[in-house]
């Protein structure tokens, strides 16, 4: 017989006849580890855990009860629309009752009245320091009366305008051509959709006479969806809005702030000449708030960019409405944003918090 060689045995004959004695010396250690058993166990509890996994655990008779709990969700979500359906009838009924205080507003700040004495009190939280410095300032204020006297100074100037340079969400979005137009604007309104229409809300612009359009009023409409999803009900969280229309805007010419011409040069193939051709190319402005990109009506879905620029927009619309028309005097002032600030500071405190108590 011939005697067996070393290379007669190959690696994986050796590792066949060695490896079950390996995972099992391998598992003996593992399981002998405190350590390395919590962590399977708490891998373990987890994943028995989980909702989906319980679910389907139960009997059938108990998944039947909760499918109609599940009915019972998307009637309740139905119930919540029509909720928010009257909430909108609310606000119509309450914007009548707000206009005349928003009148009187752009009168004071346009210049088309004055308040009176009673009108004009009001008292600050600094009241005493500003009555001592307003008191060390008495002789400087009777020698500049006279100036400002000569100085016409109509409402208040720039007051829109300010609030556009006050707040980021608008502040990103002028450009430095645009800030000579906003100078125009006297007043934003909202208006809400009458009663019977769809869902929607309305933002006018309205401008002063100005060397770049001749609209007195640029408009903007939201339009708005308050019901379920028939695909998915249960993320059903009120009113979102779903599409928006922008305006023409007339533009005078060579005013058009949205466009910029550019020159480029074009070789001819044959040829070989070189021409000069100018053509115009979007440009970025506020403007373009009036042109917004329309929602496909056909279902056919928008790239992520496009998405990311619609979302943005309706922001926008739901901030003007919410926040910047109502209290408008507060954001020309910069408190409202001082309070906005300290909500958000303390939402990121909160959450520091709760992260904090997970990790303990």
């Amino acid at each position: 017989n011939k005697t067996p060689r070393s290379s007669d045995y190959s690696l994986g004959d050796s590792l066949g006849k060695w490896a079950p004695v390996f995972i099992e010396k391998l598992a003996d250690q593992v399981m002998q580890n405190p350590q390395v058993l919590a962590a399977l166990q708490e891998r373990l509890d987890n994943t028995a855990l989980t909702p989906s996994s319980y679910i389907e655990t139960l009997p059938k008779a108990v998944k039947r009860r909760i499918d109609a709990l599940k009915q019972l969700q998307v009637k309740c979500a139905h119930i919540e629309a029509k909720f928010y359906e009257e909430v909108h009838d609310l606000e119509r009924k309450y914007a009548a009752l707000y206009q005349p205080l928003f009148d009187k507003r752009r009168e004071f700040i346009n210049g088309e009245a004055e308040p009176t004495d009673a009108e004009s009190e009001w008292h600050s939280e600094n009241e005493e320091e500003e009555k001592l410095a307003g008191d060390l300032k008495n002789v400087v204020v009777i020698e500049e009366k006279a100036e400002a006297e000569e100085i016409n100074v109509k409402g208040i100037p720039d007051f829109w305008f300010t609030i556009f340079r006050n707040v980021d969400m608008l502040s990103e979005l002028v450009q430095e051509y645009d800030e000579p137009i906003l100078k125009h604007l006297q007043d934003i309104k909202v208006k809400f959709s009458e009663p019977g229409q769809p869902m929607s809300f309305s933002l006018e612009f309205h401008f002063g006479p100005n060397d770049y359009f001749s609209n007195t009023v640029l408009t903007k409409t939201y339009k708005m969806k308050s019901e379920p999803d028939k695909t998915d009900p249960f993320s059903f969280e009120g009113p979102e809005i779903v599409d928006c229309d922008g305006c023409t805007i007339d533009w005078k010419k060579g005013k058009n702030v949205t466009v910029k011409t550019i020159k480029k040069k074009q070789k001819h193939k044959g040829r070989g000449t070189v021409r000069t051709i100018t053509k115009q190319v979007p440009n970025d402005s506020f403007f373009n708030f009036f042109s917004p990109i329309k929602v496909s009506g056909d279902g056919e879905s928008l790239d992520e960019d496009s998405e990311f620029t619609l979302a943005a927009d309706f922001e926008i619309g739901h901030f003007f409405r919410e926040r910047i028309v109502p209290r408008a005097v507060l954001y020309f002032t910069g408190e409202a944003i001082e309070d906005d600030d300290n909500f958000e500071e303390g939402e990121e405190g909160e959450e520091e918090v709760r992260c904090i108590l997970y990790l303990l």
